[in-house]
C-alpha cells in the first residue's frame, strides 16, 4: 500500500492539470452512506427514479416523508480529511477542476472552488414548472409544520437525505411551488433522469484540458461518470484511482489503489 501511495504521489507531482471526479467513497467517513457494495452491486433498493417522482403522487408522498426525516441526518455531516486534502491541493495550484458526482456540497464546504455537481445538490429545490429555485432549508420547516406526526417516526438514516422506515406515506403533505404551485423536485438528477447538456459540455472540456485524471471514491457504474474518464482514456491522458472495491473502468486505469480514500488522501498529502 504504502509503495502504491507513493507511486501515485510522484504521478501527481509529474502532472499540473490534473482533473479529480468523486463519488460517494469520499464522504462515507462524513457519515453519509454510499450506495454500492466493493463488488459494485447495489447495497439497497435502487433509489425513487424520476419517471417515478415526476408520474406519480403517491411516491412523491413517499419521498418527501422518508426525506422529511433524513434530510437534517444529512445536514449534520461535515468535511472530512479527504475534503480536505483535495481543497488545499487546488489552493497550492495542484489541480485545477473537480467533478462530484455528490450532492452533498462537502467539496464546497472545504474550500474547493472549481466544482462541477454533476448531479445537483440537494440543498436547493427547483419547480418543475417554472423553474424557481427554493431552499431545501425552508422545503423542511414547510415539510415539519405540515407533517408533523411523523417526526416521532423511528427509521434508519439513508443515503442522500433519504430514510428507511415503514410507514403509511397516503396521508403525507407534499410541498408545492411557492410561485405556480408547480411539482418541487429536489435539485439533484434522480436516475433515469439526465444531467443538463451544458455541465455534460464543460466537464467535456475540463477533462481535454486535464493531463492527469484522478478517480476518487467512485465504482463509475453511472454513465454520467463514467463517459468523463472514457474519455480521458480515448485522449490517451493517463487515469489513476482511489477506491474502496471495483469499478466499471479498471481496465482503463494506469493505476489503483484499493482503500479508504479519505485515509489515504491523508497519506499522499
Amino acid at each position: 500500500m504504502q509503495s502504491d501511495i507513493e507511486k501515485l504521489h510522484d504521478l501527481m507531482q509529474k502532472h499540473k492539470k490534473i482533473l479529480l471526479i468523486s463519488g460517494a467513497g469520499i464522504s462515507t467517513n462524513s457519515g453519509i452512506g454510499d450506495y454500492r457494495d466493493k463488488n459494485g452491486d447495489w447495497k439497497r433498493v435502487q433509489p425513487v427514479k424520476h419517471q417515478g417522482f415526476m408520474g406519480s403522487h403517491q411516491w412523491r408522498q413517499r419521498y418527501w416523508g422518508r426525506s422529511q426525516l433524513g434530510y437534517p441526518e444529512f445536514l449534520r455531516a461535515q468535511p472530512n480529511e479527504g475534503h480536505h486534502a483535495l481543497a488545499r491541493l487546488e489552493q497550492q495550484g495542484r489541480i485545477f477542476a473537480l467533478i462530484t458526482q455528490n450532492v452533498d456540497r462537502l467539496h464546497q464546504k472545504a474550500g474547493q472552488q472549481n466544482v462541477i455537481d454533476l448531479h445537483g445538490r440537494l440543498d436547493q429545490v427547483i419547480c418543475t414548472a417554472c423553474g424557481k429555485l427554493e431552499s431545501r432549508d425552508d422545503i423542511q420547516l414547510w415539510l415539519e409544520a405540515h407533517n408533523p406526526s411523523l417526526q416521532a417516526a423511528e427509521f434508519v438514516p439513508a443515503p442522500d437525505g433519504d430514510a428507511d422506515l415503514e410507514a403509511e406515506f397516503s396521508q403525507i403533505q407534499v410541498p408545492g411551488c411557492s410561485a405556480c404551485d408547480g411539482i418541487l423536485k429536489p435539485h439533484v438528477v434522480f436516475f433515469g433522469d439526465s444531467v443538463p447538456k451544458p455541465i455534460v459540455e464543460q466537464a467535456y472540456t475540463w477533462v481535454e484540458e486535464a493531463d492527469l485524471v484522478l478517480v476518487i471514491g467512485s465504482s463509475l457504474m453511472v454513465y454520467s461518470s463514467f463517459r468523463f474518464v472514457r474519455k480521458a482514456h480515448e485522449l490517451s491522458i493517463p487515469i489513476a484511482a482511489i477506491n474502496n472495491g471495483v469499478t466499471r473502468a479498471d481496465e482503463l486505469f494506469d493505476m489503483k489503489i484499493i482503500g479508504d480514500c479519505s485515509d489515504i488522501l491523508r497519506q499522499l498529502f
